[in-house]
């Protein structure tokens, strides 16, 4: 039953939609289009759709204070005002090779904002942290393709996939330092043709992963294990996150990046977004505390 409540509820075309993020204070999803600079704005309630180009590849956002948004760009940390589109760099790093990115990233409960890079050398790229006081730390390294990330409910592990190994790894977190224990593999695709993705976490523990180039969301509980596959239709389901007025309401990012004329044909919604009416409920999304 959860599977027949699948719609198509932002036609957007994007080339490669990702990290939704649910303001529950505006009823609001946003989302980027990374490789069309854009972050977008949508109220499901009554359609209404926007989006600012903010003139760099955008990975990621989170909510930052009223009309606000912190964003990972290309190199560069950044305020976007969601009233007037105004851009404002706040810090940079200097990545190891030109061509990587930031990518996907959000606050944990203590409203430190966490994001990785995207590198074309083999685990040449990091996850970052950055706190309110301007500090941004290096917290893990050896990482490819650092994407969906998040929190369990009780905010002891920590999640963290790397899409270039098809591996999500688990840490123990310590919320109040925000500091991370060793890492293990907690869910190991390597024998799939598909990769996962951005990731969310719902309020009994278990983990919603998007599988790109997999037609599919999977959902695993707190060991690992695979419980469900929610089919779509489109190839490149790319992030998840939950909302709505119950946060029971999981939307989905999609991509149509790098596909064939073919391949988009049986695929042709790639770049929309989609809303799946769940039957559990997802954690609230947590705010930049600074």
């Amino acid at each position: 039953m959860m599977q027949d409540s699948l719609q198509n509820v932002l036609t957007a075309r994007a080339r490669l939609g990702e990290g939704p993020c649910w303001n529950a204070d505006e009823q609001r999803l946003y989302w980027v289009d990374i490789y069309n600079h854009r972050v977008h704005q949508f109220y499901p309630a009554t359609g209404e759709h926007q989006f600012f180009d903010v003139g760099d590849v955008v990975g990621c956002l989170a909510p930052a204070g009223s009309n606000r948004l912190l964003m990972a760009l290309r190199t560069q940390l950044a305020w976007l005002d969601t009233q007037s589109g105004a851009v404002r760099a706040i810090a940079t790093v200097e990545h190891a090779h030109p061509e990587t990115r930031f990518n996907d990233g959000k606050c944990d409960a203590a409203g430190r904002f966490w994001f990785g890079s995207v590198s074309s050398q083999a685990d040449q790229a990091c996850l970052y942290r950055y706190a309110a006081d301007g500090s941004l730390k290096t917290m893990e390294t050896g990482l490819t393709i650092s994407n969906g990330l998040g929190w369990s409910p009780d905010n002891q592990t920590f999640y963290l996939t790397d899409s270039y190994r098809r591996r999500i790894y688990a840490y123990d977190f310590d919320l109040e330092t925000g500091e991370l224990g060793d890492r293990r593999v907690l869910i190991d695709l390597t024998g799939e043709v598909f990769e996962p993705d951005g990731l969310v976490i719902d309020q009994t523990g278990c983990i919603w992963s998007a599988m790109w180039n997999g037609w599919c969301i999977i959902r695993f509980d707190p060991d690992g294990k695979e419980m469900m596959r929610v089919q779509m239709p489109v190839q490149r389901p790319t992030s998840c996150t939950f909302g709505g007025e119950n946060l029971s309401t999981l939307y989905i990012t999609t991509a149509a990046i790098g596909l064939s004329e073919a391949e988009i044909e049986k695929s042709f919604y790639s770049g929309d977004v989609f809303a799946l009416q769940t039957n559990v409920t997802g954690l609230p999304t947590y705010h930049f505390n600074g």
